[in-house]
């Protein structure tokens, strides 16, 4: 047999698969098995993505793989690897290494197997020794021989886990075994997450409403094949925060086990994936596996092979989850699906929202995308479900929007005396403020000078605590200015308020409540999110403050006010979106006030107030709001009327980007299709960058990427072009 191989390597130049022979030691080698294999001078891993029988290259030139390693790649994901490289406009490498065990990146060359340990569990002798160590014939038992007796009692454990409790050496245990009180076998390794959440935890099964079970009753006839058709097979939950849409997941996957299939539940960031998965473990114990990039490489190994071998069948995690190699897939969820946090940023830059909807389909399973604040794409392709109510029938917080022209300081009056009363009740409050630091820019108030990143056309930002003034998009830090060093002036003036600025006021208001910070810079390092929230949630009061973050899905009951400041920001931003955003961002926050027995209320802070996302936000009205939105969107040609591929080419001089943008335009010539641009983009980490946008109808996608990928090919390979880099990037967010 004939493996046609595609070499791990970024190389963009290499066009896989290549065949390679089979010896008759390899033949249990199949589709989505792991090789390392010659090529040329070099070692690389490989991924069989085909099997053949015959090769257009004669068989004596057909060299042999140097190695089978022991796990490899479900064939359905090999599938969707490469249709995710073709569909994203990358490699096929790049979008294989989306699927690969973790720890298999380009170059290795180790097999990604269990790990094995030595395991060391206590005798019948053993056990009477631990509760009466006189008991045991022979030479007295040391202390740490005791010890680690008494650390097996709960059941056997590594020894090298052993020796770290208790500080017994290897030579302790062994002098246990030689005395018949320890058994050490050789055994797996396993290492699980830490899956304790935050916020309200699910129970057993509740009762469900009426709205409930009718979107339930719609999930399961779909994974029951009732739908005729695999897009009828999609479903998008628009339920109202607090309708109880993560019972209804809850449920759904329960019916999905039932029928003997798997299941994967995304969530849109990290931060949220201990509460989700806090709540299925609760639910389905040891069924449960998690994956995300913030576990450690053995408990991500681990994770992932429990998935492999089926001992657990339901994945949680964030976007990178849909790849979890899951077998008989009956269901995905998509928690909060209008979280841009589902496209990633680098390449392959795909969406897991519609890599989940091809990989429901390819497995003929259900897809149910939830959400308060639906995408338009979404409200127009899928089958609609409503949940219009709050669990218990609670009302949804009343939404005041008060205007913030003329205001000094970043908090409204009215927001400082509804502050006040949470202060005075001992209640809980969530204050968004979507703009990290102290202050958004320092100025000369002699000469006008704006300190600005050296590497991008941006501002930098002051941080007090740090004692810096730093740039949020290419890292770059620098001690704050005593005066300006164009005319000399001590008079330097800070702009705008941050979340840290913010966090101080709310300190001094609050007190003494405590008041929480969640950004990135109070959450930098591992698990430091989730002990935010923690702290939060086991307050008896207190005032959560930070960015986008405290918006996020968190289900804290005992919150009674919600404040968003300067909401309508973002409104400001040159990008068809920005409306939906808003909307998002207001009504996302309004969500987390008034779950518990107390209700609660919102204040939304901004310049305009009458604003269309503002008014639709505060009157929790969603289907209004995309009403209006849609209809502008197919009167401008946007999505989901039309598909975007955007290109971005940069260079370290003018110039270059420039030309290049402008000989890919040329080339990107069909019927129906629009470019728009280039138009020159702000600099970044040192680079020049000019962007062009390609839209086309949505029947000619599959067209227009493939006519930007040659395009972007062939001015790549143009000498030229030389001095230009390149980034395609389809469905851009």
């Amino acid at each position: 047999m004939i493996a046609q191989v595609e070499p791990l390597t970024p190389a963009r130049a290499l066009r896989g698969p290549f065949d390679y022979r089979l010896p008759g030691e390899m033949a249990g080698v199949d589709v989505g098995s792991m090789l390392v294999i010659p090529f040329g001078q070099r070692r690389l891993l490989g991924v069989v993505v085909g099997m053949s029988e015959t090769s257009d290259v004669p068989a004596e030139r057909l060299v042999e793989p140097l190695k089978a390693l022991e796990s490899g790649v479900p064939a359905e994901l090999v599938r969707l690897g490469l249709w995710v490289a073709e569909e994203y406009c990358s490699t096929p490498a790049r979008g294989l290494s989306l699927v690969l065990p973790p720890g298999a990146g380009t170059g290795a060359s180790r097999s990604i197997g269990p790990r094995r340990a030595l395991f060391a569990s206590l005798t019948a002798a053993g056990r009477a020794a631990a509760s009466d160590p006189s008991s045991v014939p022979g030479p007295r038992l040391g202390g740490r021989q005791r010890a680690a007796l008494g650390a097996l009692v709960g059941g056997s454990l590594s020894v090298a886990g052993l020796t770290r409790a208790t500080g017994a050496g290897h030579a302790t245990v062994r002098a246990l075994e030689t005395r018949g009180l320890v058994v050490i076998e050789r055994g797996e390794l396993r290492s699980r997450p830490d899956l304790s959440g935050v916020g309200a935890r699910a129970g057993s099964d509740s009762v469900l409403t009426d709205y409930q079970r009718e979107a339930l009753s719609s999930v399961v006839a779909r994974m029951d094949g009732a739908a005729d058709s695999p897009g009828d097979r999609r479903v998008l939950l628009h339920g109202v925060t607090g309708s109880g849409k993560t019972e209804v997941y809850l449920q759904a996957v329960a019916a999905c086990l039932e029928r003997g299939r798997s299941a994967i539940v995304l969530v849109p960031e990290i931060a949220l994936t201990p509460q989700t998965a806090a709540r299925f473990e609760q639910r389905f114990g040891d069924a449960v596996a998690v994956l995300h990039s913030k576990l450690g490489a053995a408990e991500r190994r681990d994770e992932w092979l429990r998935l492999r071998r089926g001992e657990a069948r339901v994945c949680v995690g964030p976007r990178s989850a849909v790849f979890a190699p899951v077998s008989n897939l009956g269901l995905i969820v998509i928690d909060e699906e209008h979280d841009a946090s589902y496209k990633q940023e680098g390449d392959p830059r795909y969406d897991a929202r519609t890599v989940a909807e091809r990989r429901a389909a390819q497995a003929g399973a259900a897809l149910l995308a939830g959400t308060a604040t639906p995408r338009p794409e979404s409200w127009a392709r899928l089958v609609r479900v409503s949940m219009p109510e709050r669990v218990d029938s609670r009302a949804m917080p009343r939404v005041e929007v008060v205007g913030t022209a003329g205001m000094t300081g970043p908090l409204h009056p009215r927001t400082i005396a509804a502050l006040e009363g949470v202060r005075d009740r001992r209640e809980k409050a969530i204050v968004l403020l979507n703009r990290r630091g102290w202050s958004n820019f320092l100025s000369c108030r002699s000469c006008g000078r704006v300190w600005e990143c050296p590497q991008c056309d941006v501002t930098l930002v002051f941080h007090r605590a740090a004692g810096r003034v730093s740039c949020h998009h290419c890292g770059h830090s620098e001690g704050v200015p005593d005066s300006c060093p164009d005319c000399g002036s001590v008079s330097v003036a800070r702009h705008g308020a941050g979340t840290e600025r913010l966090e101080q006021d709310l300190v001094a208001l609050a007190d003494p409540l405590p008041v929480f910070r969640l950004d990135a810079d109070a959450a930098a390092g591992r698990g430091a999110i989730l002990d935010v929230l923690r702290r939060f949630d086991q307050a008896p009061s207190g005032v959560l403050v930070g960015t986008q973050m405290v918006a996020k899905g968190h289900d804290f009951p005992d919150v009674t006010l919600g404040v968003v400041i300067d909401a309508d920001s973002t409104l400001r931003f040159p990008d068809f979106r920005a409306e939906e955003r808003t909307f998002a961002l207001v009504a996302q926050l309004a969500g987390r006030s008034g779950r518990g027995e107390r209700g609660g209320r919102v204040i939304v802070q901004a310049l305009d107030t009458d604003a269309r996302a503002l008014r639709h936000a505060a009157g929790h009205d969603a289907e209004g709001f995309l009403a209006g939105e849609l209809s502008r969107r197919q009167l401008l040609r946007y999505p989901p009327y039309a598909s975007l591929v955007r290109v971005v080419c940069s260079a370290r001089e003018p110039g270059p980007e420039a030309s290049a943008a402008a000989a890919i335009a040329a080339r990107v010539d069909l019927p129906g299709v629009s470019v728009l641009g280039p138009a020159p983009l702000f600099r970044l980490k040192g680079r020049e960058r000019a962007q062009l946008i390609v839209k086309a109808p949505v029947d000619e996608r599959a067209v227009a990427v493939r006519a930007v990928r040659r395009a972007v090919e062939a001015v790549s390979a143009d000498k030229a072009h030389r001095g230009a880099s390149y980034s395609v990037d389809v469905d851009p967010q």
